[in-house]
């Protein structure tokens, strides 16, 4: 199994870590995170998870991508770390807040725990540009070198693109309608679903020859589609 193989494989199980750990986290334990001690640590805990795996998948692209398009390479990088320290943001706010919750005295005449508690969503609801935008790059890497398919590349782009309009609309404008941001989001959650399950399966094509388009001959361990 070649370096490029081995390096697929692991960033799409750093990807795969993320999208668990963000969905589990996000979408079950969050909402919950206010009725008990427990809920509240395990929320943290699970952003904390969020951080790393972005931060290993961000890493992992970098390393995937950087030979063939080195700016491509560093937009995703820079971007997945950018979407880490929003979600670590978040995971500050909410360790605040079970501070603060545990001994009140910290933040005497008011109760703050709610407000931090706004505040670490506010991170998830912006730092969602960042997340949108690491898919862009991601994608065309895909679309301009058809090491990934092309297809694959183009969901990506477009649903980067929904990401980054959701985000801003979600920020700037509250009240948008739960439907159509959730309908904005779906070429994206397709595209990353797609994107764990390729890096984990095939892992990356062999390079094209600029000359002829023919593929180079690479001990990846089995043939590529």
């Amino acid at each position: 199994m070649s370096t490029l193989l081995r390096t697929a494989r692991w960033t799409g199980g750093a990807y795969l870590a993320l999208a668990v750990l963000g969905g589990l986290g996000f979408l079950l334990v969050r909402p919950l995170a206010s009725e008990s001690f427990g809920t509240a640590q395990l929320g943290i805990a699970f952003e904390v998870g969020v951080v790393l795996a972005q931060s290993l998948a961000a890493v992992g692209f970098f390393a995937l991508y950087r030979e063939d398009r080195p700016v491509a390479a560093f937009a995703v990088a820079t971007f997945g770390m950018g979407n880490a320290l929003a979600v670590l943001g978040s995971a500050a706010m909410l360790t605040a807040a079970l501070a603060v919750s545990l001994d009140p005295a910290i933040a005497t005449g008011t109760d703050a725990a709610p407000l931090l508690r706004v505040v670490a969503d506010a991170f998830w609801t912006v730092g969602a540009v960042f997340f949108g935008l690491w898919l862009v790059p991601m994608g065309w890497f895909a679309v301009s070198t058809r090491r990934m398919p092309r297809v694959l590349g183009w969901i990506l782009v477009v649903g980067g693109v929904g990401y980054v309009v959701n985000a801003v609309l979600s920020a700037a404008l509250p009240g948008t309608a739960d439907v159509a941001a959730d309908l904005i989001v779906i070429p994206a959650t397709v595209g990353e679903l797609w994107m764990v399950g390729y890096l984990l399966v095939r892992g990356i094509r062999p390079a094209l020859l600029p000359e002829t388009g023919s593929k180079l001959s690479e001990p990846i361990g089995r043939p590529r589609p």
